[in-house]
């Protein structure tokens, strides 16, 4: 039921996307276009991985994740971006299922970690992810620099000359 997702699931992933961020109360928020998907995912130089759990054909979650390295550890992690499970799917071991195949992912590799965000509203998920021993990292902000404030900050040359 779980694999690593291929170019015929983009479609797929790009409903489940969308679906996420209606959940998540955001759905304006969403830009990617599915070549940009196939891009990320299947390009010559992949930018992030995507494992999907499927059933009769159908994509019922997945979970969409990229390395990332930890200059503490000396060690590469996971960082798993987005995480979705169907509703009419959920209860059924999918999203431990995904997150148990990123997780073998990262200890056969010897990755130091596997992490991910959740909203503070959604307690189920927090529910969830602490039944699996995951901790909040309460003492950490995350902070995000995007938009005109990304594009002002880029386009100066801080560079010394």
């Amino acid at each position: 039921m779980i694999r690593p997702a291929d170019e015929g699931d983009v479609e797929a992933l790009i409903r489940l996307i969308h679906d996420l961020a209606e959940f998540e109360r955001s759905p304006a928020s969403v830009m990617i276009e599915p070549e940009q998907l196939r891009t990320a995912l299947f390009g010559e130089s992949p930018a992030a991985h995507a494992h999907v759990a499927a059933e009769g054909g159908r994509v019922l979650g997945m979970a969409i994740w990229f390395r990332n390295f930890s200059t503490w550890t000396g060690r590469s992690g996971i960082y798993l971006e987005d995480l979705y499970v169907r509703p009419e799917a959920r209860g059924r071991g999918i999203g431990r299922a995904l997150i148990a195949e990123l997780a073998a992912i990262a200890h056969r590799a010897g990755y130091g970690r596997l992490d991910w965000s959740v909203l503070r509203w959604n307690k189920s998920a927090i529910g969830f992810y602490e039944s699996l021993g995951a901790v909040p990292m309460d003492e950490w902000t995350g902070y995000r620099l995007s938009g005109e404030a990304l594009a002002a900050l880029g386009s100066t040359d801080h560079r010394e000359e």
